[in-house]
């Protein structure tokens, strides 16, 4: 397939898509995920396009005129005090791409490379880079095209931006480094051949406008929103269903209790169960019991969820600002204003990353706490273990011990990556972020928690089943059926890691989320009754 039958089906698709202004518009999470997924298309639009050739002429007066500028007539970092002259600053570009691809490890996600270069174009196009505008284009072409960049997963300290793996990102872009394009992993030079492109030769500054930028750590922020979103909105359900299989309280879950401290994850999470609850014969054929409360685990869902949707919120609002921020070095602010400065510092996005990896932690740390509260048998008419006939069967006592070296597992990946600075350059680079690290570690953290909630979403079925013939709320309900569509009421033991594998599917594909959305069609109903929108979008 040559270049232009490329291009020709990308733009034949681009009248049905959604359309993005690289550099004008305002990128969220949401946003640049539909654009990697193909439902939204960028635009060079002519006004950033402007922008862009400004900021280019600045950087080409600055070579014409010898005055020193970091990074487009020196060295870079330790070598900032060395004058590079006229002929060599494009060798400088060059050099600087090779000699910073030093990553190591598994290859990341391509969606999240994918991301990387979205980011990153969107930054450029805001015109204070010094790019050139067939360079922008060339990175676009990668984006719409789908030939993305091989990139190392470890290397980068988070400060001076992410420069081994951005440099690994755009080495295509001189004609080395690996793709993946068209399903398989190929060589640039294979790709050159394939589609006729040719390697760029950077000008003066653009090998450092690519690889200096926090994108490594905002593209794994973006998946982060995304996929701690979702477990929250599954665990408050999951929860509720526990909460019917064991027959605990609604009370925990009234607007009076909540308004009295009144912070915005608890209140959200709070109506979301009581919402579920509503409707529950369950509920009332225990209002009058003897019990005067229920364990932490079920009576502080709200607290303990709402606290870790409080983080996800924190992360969302601040990583928003990031995306929508040029984060290179020196930035080109007009002819007479260029300045080196710190921008590309991971600390902000660092810190609020080990926040969320807490967060995250704590949702399956309770997970596991009900799970394990299912198997106690202390609830009338659920048995221990969750099974009528143990001794000779075990019933659901060991998939407890999974979650338990999960939620442990979870707590050893807490410690914060951004605690530590380790000085690089020689002392130029004396203090790091480490969020580079903090975000893959968050994204292991919220891997281990879909496992978690997985589990959890079989005991609580498994509990709920013994309240039957009498009926919960219609949410609920039509969830158990769900379930039991993929996974069937144990009645004795068999091999539960097939059982688990399902549920970790109905999870990743939030079987829950689309239940919940098809039973609020068909019968008409709000789900989310004056719920604040914040914790919903992305």
């Amino acid at each position: 397939m040559n270049t232009f039958k490329i291009l020709l089906h990308t733009n034949e698709m681009s009248s049905k898509l959604k359309i993005f202004k690289l550099g004008e518009d305002r990128l969220s999470a949401g946003i640049t995920l539909s654009i990697a997924r193909g439902a939204t298309q960028m635009k060079l639009t002519a006004i950033s396009r402007k922008k862009v050739v400004a900021s280019w002429k600045v950087v080409q007066q600055i070579i014409e005129k010898g005055h020193p500028v970091y990074g487009i007539n020196t060295g870079f970092g330790p070598l900032c005090t060395t004058k590079i002259s006229k002929e060599e600053t494009k060798i400088l570009q060059t050099n600087i791409l090779q000699s910073h691809s030093v990553g190591v490890g598994d290859p990341i996600d391509p969606e999240i490379a994918k991301l990387m270069m979205i980011l990153k174009a969107h930054a450029l196009a805001k015109g204070f880079s010094g790019i050139a505008e067939t360079t922008l284009e060339r990175i676009i072409w990668h984006i719409e095209n789908n030939a993305i960049p091989v990139v190392p997963s470890q290397g980068s300290v988070g400060a001076s931006g992410d420069l081994a793996p951005l440099s690994h990102l755009f080495l295509p872009l001189i004609g080395l480094g690996k793709v993946k394009f068209q399903g398989k992993e190929i060589s640039t030079t294979a790709l050159f051949k394939k589609t006729g492109l040719k390697s760029l030769e950077l000008g003066p500054k653009e090998g450092l406008a690519l690889i200096n930028g926090t994108q490594f750590i905002a593209a794994h922020a973006v998946k982060v929103i995304e996929k701690f979103q979702s477990c929250l909105a599954q665990a408050d359900v999951i929860g509720a269903m526990m909460i019917e299989g064991l027959q605990g309280s609604v009370k925990p879950f009234f607007n009076e209790l909540h308004a009295l401290r009144p912070f915005k994850g608890n209140i959200h999470v709070a109506k979301r169960i009581k919402r579920l609850l509503k409707g529950s014969e369950i509920l009332e054929d225990h209002i009058d019991c003897e019990r005067v409360q229920d364990p932490y685990s079920l009576r502080c869902i709200p607290q303990v969820h709402g606290a870790s949707r409080n983080a996800w919120l924190h992360l969302k609002e601040l990583l928003e600002v990031e995306l929508n921020s040029v984060t290179d070095n020196p930035v080109i602010i007009n002819n007479e204003l260029t300045i080196s400065g710190g921008n590309f510092h991971g600390q902000p996005l660092a810190m609020a990353l080990d926040y969320t990896c807490l967060a995250a932690s704590e949702l399956g740390s309770i997970s596991d706490r009900r799970i394990y509260l299912a198997l106690e048998g202390n609830s009338p008419g659920v048995p221990k273990l969750l099974m009528d006939d143990t001794g000779i069967n075990s019933g659901y006592m060991i998939l407890q011990y999974t979650t338990a070296a999960l939620a442990s597992e979870n707590k050893g990946l807490c410690f914060p990556s951004s605690a530590d600075s380790i000085p690089t350059s020689l002392g130029q680079e004396d203090h790091v972020s480490m969020g580079s690290i903090g975000g893959r570690k968050a994204l292991q953290v919220i891997g281990n928690i879909e496992k978690i909630l997985a589990i959890e979403l079989l005991t609580a079925a498994q509990a709920f089943e013994y309240r039957k013939p009498m009926k919960s709320g219609i949410f609920l309900d039509e969830i158990h059926k769900e379930i039991r569509k993929k996974v069937a009421f144990a009645k004795k033991d068999r091999v539960f890691a097939a059982d688990i594998e399902k549920g970790i599917k109905m999870i990743k594909n939030k079987t829950i989320i689309t239940v919940i959305e098809r039973v609020k069609k068909e019968n008409n109903l709000k789900f989310e009754v004056p719920f604040s929108e914040e914790f919903e979008t992305y």
